[in-house]
This record gives C-alpha cells, sequence and structure tokens, in this order.
C-alpha cells in the first residue's frame, strides 16, 4: 500500500506446474484430448493437475506419475515439473493431513490397458471352466472303466467255435435264432455300469453310467456300432427280445468291440473265455454255429 493513494498492490500470481503443462499443451498445439489419447490420462484427471486441484486425483501419489507423463508428451522440463508437483502435493499434505500413500504409480503408458485386463481375465475363467469339465469327463472316480488287472488281460481270449452253449435247456431243443438286422438292446443287470458306444468314425452315441434296468438301443442306421466297458458281465443282450449271450461273464476292459445285430450273432457263443469248464456236450448234439 503506498503512502499517496492508499491503494494496495496486487500480489504476484504464483505459477504452478499445472499452468505451465497447460502452456506448454497450448503451445505445441494440443487439447486435453490428445494429450489423454496419447497418456491414457483420463480428461477429468488432466484437468485437475492443470488446475492443481490434486485432492482430486485417485490418490496424491498418481500427480507425480501423472505430471511426468504430461510433461513429455508436451515436451516440457520433467525434473522440473515433477519436482514442483511434488512440493505442491507437500504443501497440500501439510494442510489437510492424509494417510500417507505408499504406491507411486509410475508412465501409465506402461499399465496394461482396461481392455488387457478383460482378456485375461476371461482367459482365467476359461481355462478354470476347461479343466474342471475335464475333470469331470476324464478324471472323475467312476467316470471310466475300471482299471485292467493281470487276470483280466490273461481271460481276454475267446472260447473255441464249437463249444456248447451255456444256457439251459433240454438237450437237442430247438431255440428260435435271432433274425440278422434285428434290434440290438443292451440291459444294464447292475447299479452305475459305465459304457460308451460309438460308431465306425468314432461319433459318439452315447456315453453314461447306466442305472440298474436302463436300457440302450442300438441305432440300427448307425454304421459299425461298437462298445467299450469294464464291466460287461454287467450288461444283458437282446436281439429282438431274444437274449444272446453276454459280451463276457467276468470284469474286464472290452474295448472296439461291435455290437449290430450281426457282429454279436458272429461271436462265439458265451463271447470270452470263461472261468470255469464249460459243460460236457451231449451225445449227438450239434456244435453251436456262429
Amino acid at each position: 500500500m503506498t503512502d499517496d493513494d492508499g491503494i494496495e498492490a496486487p500480489p504476484v500470481q504464483h505459477e504452478g506446474a499445472g499452468q505451465r503443462l497447460r502452456q506448454a499443451r497450448e503451445k505445441a498445439g494440443y487439447d486435453l484430448k490428445d494429450v489423454a489419447g496419447a497418456t491414457r490420462i483420463p480428461e477429468r484427471h488432466l484437468l485437475a493437475i492443470e488446475n492443481g486441484e490434486f485432492d482430486r486425483l485417485p490418490a496424491p501419489a498418481y500427480a507425480v506419475g501423472f505430471s511426468r507423463s504430461y510433461a513429455r508428451m508436451v515436451g516440457a522440463d520433467e525434473q522440473s515439473i515433477v519436482e514442483q508437483v511434488r512440493a505442491e502435493v507437500g504443501a497440500v499434505r501439510a494442510a489437510r493431513p492424509e494417510r500417507a500413500e505408499k504406491f507411486e504409480p509410475g508412465d501409465p503408458a506402461r499399465v496394461p490397458s482396461r481392455r488387457l485386463a478383460w482378456f485375461g481375465a476371461l482367459a482365467i475363467v476359461l481355462l478354470i471352466i476347461g479343466m474342471f469339465t475335464f475333470y469331470r469327463t476324464y478324471l472323475a472316480p467312476g467316470m471310466g472303466p475300471p482299471p485292467l488287472t493281470a487276470d483280466d488281460a490273461n481271460a481276454v481270449a475267446a472260447a473255441p467255435a464249437g463249444a456248447a452253449p451255456t444256457g439251459a435247456g433240454a438237450p437237442g431243443a430247438a431255440v428260435p435264432a435271432p433274425a440278422a438286422g434285428g434290434q440290438v438292446v443292451f440291459t444294464a443287470l447292475e447299479p452305475q455300469v459305465w459304457a460308451r458306444f460309438y460308431d465306425r468314425a468314432g461319433n459318439r452315441l452315447i456315453e453314461k453310467q447306466f442305472a440298474q434296468g436302463e436300457q440302450f438301443a442300438v441305432p440300427r442306421d448307425a454304421d459299425g456300432v461298437q462298445i467299450w466297458t469294464g464291466r460287461p458281465d454287467a450288461l444283458a443282450i437282446t436281439i429282438d427280445g431274444r437274449p444272446v449271450p453276454k459280451l463276457a461273464d467276468r470284469q474286464q476292459i472290452m474295448r472296439d468291440v461291435p455290437v449290430s445285430a450281426e457282429a454279436l450273432l458272429a461271436r462265439p457263443a458265451g463271447g470270452a473265455a470263461p472261468a470255469a469248464s464249460p459243460p460236457p456236450v451231449p451225445v449227438g448234439a450239434a456244435p453251436a454255429r456262429p
């Protein structure tokens, strides 16, 4: 204030870091949108830095990293801007103490974008779903055939073609044979009997654990239907309603076994060789034809 007129001189305005950045941006011919696109800093944060409103940032520590990237974009002195920003942030903290932030972000341009973060999260979710599906399909208890033991491996040999049938009945009694090309039906004799049916090309028709009494009719129009199971002894077979011998009389791994009516009728009577010796063939009885 002078003694002559009593007018107080206006205070000298201090040029803050934000004002320096704004001047450098305008001198370079950029607008806030250009800077935001190059640095990936939201425009509202850039505006807060230019206005010196560092408390509007997510945390005061962001002011240093954002200001450094801003200065680099517009060609300002990075070191000078960073030091001035730290001083201004320190003054704000001194005026209004806050909890100290230990995290000081680096260059935002090096931080993964939101799209990349979403892509990574989606990839992790898909990986978890794939692992769960693989476990349920191939590794879950009871979802596959039982392991092949040494006894099972030795019992895979087929019975002789001339062996007598094991079914009951009077010697020489005529039993009508099922017709080739008839409807083949498998029936589970025990609970939780696992089996997979597929055609010649490997296309899966059905794969599940059959409940006791549950049936599966082999499609007549399917080409070369085969079976994979570890419980052939627990699957009864009929062709047009007439029973035929099971694929085996004991537990064993059987895979790629044809189960069309023609293939089943062509199998040796009794399927795989039983553990016990077959009964003697009555005199005069004709050997079973394949």
